[in-house]
């Protein structure tokens, strides 16, 4: 009796072969739609077919189910809703939208028990669920005739089979490799587990192995290079960041020569990245510092590797790993990533104008390698939904042949960053950009951990009997914004030897090179102290920490000063009276130019880091009168009128010679914000005061925008000021 309520329209009961009408609830079955499924059953399969009986159409699309078992197929059309926190959205992260109704196929046996059940249901994309089979058997998933996917029906099993993903059709088949996640030529997830090299691809004469390394935190791994091995002519080509290729380890420019011929391969490169295309093959293999993809025309015979068929281990690769890869490690979450707006950008691919696509590509596994990733890892180093977003619009233009015109101004995605390219680090570091937005190579994560601290800069103090030398790690200076080509001993003309193959810079002193070193007398020890210091600005601040390693031979590690500076208070509110005008007026600083991060006296901010200063008011009505900075200035004590004083911002406009202050929305509201590079008073570890000079303009008939950039009359900075003007100080503790 249960059974007839809940199933609203029984079609029929399969007991050898029969054809269904489901018209009423068609099924999208990796990208073509059918209104009627064809059931037959033999004694060890059961064949559930969409464009005819099982063995009399050519290239079919089916579901095997291999049990014998079954007996009977129950076809049915449910009218029932399943919207958004259903069993399928939870199992499949990427699905949106509802389902009005569902076809589902209950499974007998020859005592007409119930031994499993298949639902099939369109949301905004088509799904399918195995669940309930007793006892579990395997179903083969084919499409066109070609074995999709094998799965053993155990428990509840869900599967998005909407569009066609790449290679289940035609010859045109595509594996793209991302990150921790890979999608292989039958659109498959495989996941990248560790720091080691596995192969993607082992065909016809030639092995592609990735080589997967941490970057910025110790829990996620990225395809960091690709090996290309050409077994007939003994050629290996490595692909790796900044569009770095070597050829049997020897270093080969592509810059002056874009396309070149080695060893039956053509390799090129664009400002997207480099493009290895073997010729006798029909492959080419597109690497851009954070995505591969490999295209393969007309296989002809099996492709081994986690990208094709696998069916021998992991494939993992010793000889190319290096010792320890496979030790997992674990690091603190990121308190800044919001997993719902990351889900909403990565879930734009179900939408137009991607959804053009979607009949040749599947984009689910490209919203799931998105997802996967960003929910760990913040949106830096180049990360973002944008390359996966432009790894589907690739791997479309390769299958469907379409060409998306605009989809980046769409979902605000800007060109690819070619900031690295060019910038070849070594194999502790990895290309990013520095607090100071320039291109530097960073540290990995783990090398990182292994140093006795972050703030060290190096290694302990080498010492000899009358020398000594210190070794200051590259990347960590990097990481400051620190340039080591300005750094020098107490004797300005020694200067560190710097090691392109480690990338660590040296200072040492000697007898005979004394490079200013003090020599003291410590009972029966001498002792031999000097110190790393950088160059000094002649101006009044400067942007670069200002670092001094004082070393001897009896300190295990270089005592390292770098500048940091915290907010005294998260904000400063005045309470102003200016002739009829009572308002409320509040100084606010954050780290991101959407106001979102606010400064809080617990955060860090370096030299040379951007901090963004909002000024706002409260009880002032906008369209009558606007709020104007006249000036901002720092100095080096709590009165807005030290004698040490470097400005900001003058007359309304940003200080000319410093290039680093932004003024924006400056006398269009009563709110205004600007922003600046952070810095220090030069020779001094003091702490900065911040002051600024506010006036309300009255908007009648009026601009009370400052004229920056142009010559204006002496006059006119009259009108902007108000009979008793707002100065408002921010303290910085260093």
């Amino acid at each position: 009796m249960l059974f007839i309520l809940f199933y609203l329209a029984a079609l029929s009961q399969t007991a050898a072969a029969e054809y269904n009408n489901i018209s009423s609830c068609p099924i999208t079955y990796f990208g073509r739609q059918y209104t009627a499924l064809n059931i037959s059953i033999s004694n060890d399969r059961t064949a559930v077919c969409f464009k005819g009986m099982n063995n009399e159409v050519d290239e079919n699309d089916c579901l095997l189910l291999n049990s014998h078992r079954i007996s009977v197929v129950d076809t049915n059309i449910i009218n029932s809703d399943k919207g958004p926190g259903s069993d399928f959205h939870s199992n499949l992260r990427s699905l949106t939208g509802s389902s009005t109704c569902a076809v589902a196929l209950q499974l007998k046996d020859a005592s007409m028990n119930a031994i499993g059940y298949i639902e099939f249901r369109m949301f905004t994309t088509q799904t399918m669920k195995f669940y309930d089979a007793l006892p579990p058997f395997n179903v083969e998933i084919q499409v066109s005739g070609r074995t999709r996917e094998t799965v053993t029906i155990s428990e509840s099993i869900y599967r998005n089979i909407h569009a066609c993903s790449q290679g289940c059709r035609g010859t045109e088949n595509i594996c793209t490799v991302n990150s921790v996640i890979g999608t292989d030529f039958a659109g498959q997830l495989f996941p990248i587990r560790n720091r080691c090299a596995y192969s993607l691809i082992s065909y016809d004469g030639f092995q592609l192995v990735g080589i997967n390394r941490e970057r910025r935190r110790k829990d996620i791994n990225f395809l960091d290079q690709l090996i290309l091995v050409l077994e007939e002519t003994n050629v290996t080509i490595l692909m790796g960041q900044g569009g770095r290729v070597q050829v049997n380890n020897t270093e080969l420019s592509l810059d002056t020569s874009p396309v070149q011929l080695i060893g039956g391969v053509e390799l090129s490169k664009d400002q997207t990245g480099v493009t290895a295309r073997l010729i006798s093959s029909n492959t080419s293999v597109f690497f851009n510092d954070y995505t591969a993809q490999i295209h393969m025309r007309g296989i002809n015979g099996t492709v081994q590797g986690l990208c094709g068929q696998k069916t021998s281990g992991d494939f993992l690769l010793p000889e190319y790993s290096s010792p320890g890869c496979e030790v997992p490690y674990s690091d603190l979450p990121d308190p800044t990533i919001n997993h719902t707006q990351v889900t909403e950008h990565c879930a734009v691919l179900n939408v137009a104008p991607f959804t053009a696509c979607h009949q040749y590509v599947n984009p689910e596994a490209f919203i799931a390698s998105c997802m996967n990733i960003l929910y760990q890892y913040p949106a830096v180093d180049g990360f973002s939904q944008c390359q996966f977003l432009e790894a589907y619009t690739r791997a479309c233009s390769i299958q469907g042949n379409i060409n998306l015109q605009g989809w980046r101004s769409n979902v605000n995605c800007s060109d690819p960053p070619v900031s690295c390219q060019g910038t070849f680090c070594g194999p502790n570091e990895f290309c990013s950009v520095d607090v100071s937005g320039k291109t530097s190579c960073l540290c990995r994560a783990i090398f990182a951990s292994t140093l006795p601290s972050r703030d060290a800069f190096g290694e302990p103090t080498v010492c000899n009997q009358s020398s000594a030398s210190v070794t200051l790690v590259g990347c960590l200076l990097a990481e400051r914004g620190i340039d080591y080509t300005a750094l020098h001993l107490n004797e300005p003309s020694c200067r560190g030897h710097v090691d392109n193959q480690t990338r660590t810079v040296t200072f040492s002193f000697d007898n005979a090179n004394t490079c200013g070193t003090v020599v003291m007398a410590n009972n029966s020890h001498l002792i031999y102290k000097n110190s790393i210091r950088i160059h000094n600005d002649t101006g009044i601040i400067t942007r670069q920490d200002q670092i001094q390693v004082d070393f001897s031979c009896y300190y295990t590690q270089p005592d390292m000063k770098a500048m940091s500076f915290r907010i005294q208070d998260s904000s400063v509110i005045e309470q102003i009276v200016s002739g009829v005008w009572n308002y409320t007026l509040t100084m606010k600083a954050y780290t991101d130019p959407a106001h979102t991060q606010a400064i809080e006296p617990s955060t860090r901010i370096q030299l040379q880091q951007t901090v963004w200063v909002e000024l706002k008011t409260e009880g002032l009505d906008s369209n009558l009168v606007a709020l104007v900075i006249d000036s901002c200035w720092a100095t080096d004590q709590p009165s807005s009128n030290g004698s040490l004083r470097y400005n900001l911002i003058m007359n309304g406009c940003a200080n000319p010679t410093d290039n680093t202050v932004r003024v924006m929305n400056n006398g269009l509201g009563t709110s205004n914000y600007f922003s600046f590079s952070m810095f220090q008073f030069t020779g001094s570890s003091s702490d900065v005061y911040l002051h600024c000079r506010l006036n309300l303009c009255a908007r009648l008939n009026r601009t009370c925008a400052p004229s920056c950039g142009v010559r204006r009359r002496r006059s006119a900075r009259r009108k902007y000021e108000d009979e008793n003007p707002a100065v408002i100080t921010m303290a910085w503790k260093n």
